[in-house]
């Protein structure tokens, strides 16, 4: 029996970490009500079939899935539409690869990376090369700077300010 999990050693994570995606569920949770569509923080685990045949199984730190019904047991096995990642020094490797890859792979349209020390977000979306092959452009990245920029591309109706995104996230090392 293969079950292929992924360990990461997650017990260094600072607090800002799990604050941040508080604050993105909560910004996000209450404008998805009476839609098809659900906002779920990091305790959710995703499984998926790569071009390979082998079974990966992932807990984005947060999604948006608009599937909900494709599921076995506390495992869904259809692809979100929206993943965020926050990056700490144990997973910005794992984060920005093999994630980012598989994510790519299963057609997910839009991916964050969320860098807490650099106070940044980048925005990913997902297009087709000239070879019809699913390919993550880096789409923005916001910073204090252009951050009234802030938005979801495949949900423009949902509202999420950088503010609203890092509050209370105090990263002084």
């Amino acid at each position: 029996m293969d079950l292929n999990l992924q360990i990461t050693d997650m017990a260094g994570a600072r607090p800002e970490h799990s604050t941040l995606i508080v604050n993105f569920v909560a910004a996000i949770r209450k404008q998805l009500r009476n839609s098809m569509c659900y906002v779920f923080s990091d305790n959710v685990q995703y499984r998926f079939k790569t071009k390979d045949g082998e079974s990966k199984s992932v807990v984005p730190d947060a999604s948006i899935n608009c599937r909900t019904k494709s599921r076995r047991g506390n495992t869904f096995i259809d692809a979100p539409r929206f993943v965020m990642e926050v990056l700490s020094p144990s997973t910005e490797k794992f984060d920005r690869g093999e994630k980012k890859e598989l994510y790519r792979e299963q057609e997910i349209d839009e991916y964050w990376i969320v860098d807490l020390k650099e106070k940044k977000v980048e925005i990913y979306e997902l297009d087709y090369d000239d070879n019809g092959e699913p390919q993550y452009y880096l789409w923005k990245i916001i910073k204090e700077e252009n951050k009234n920029e802030l938005k979801i591309i495949h949900f423009p109706n949902i509202k999420i300010t950088f503010d609203d995104l890092f509050d209370e996230v105090d990263m002084d090392y």
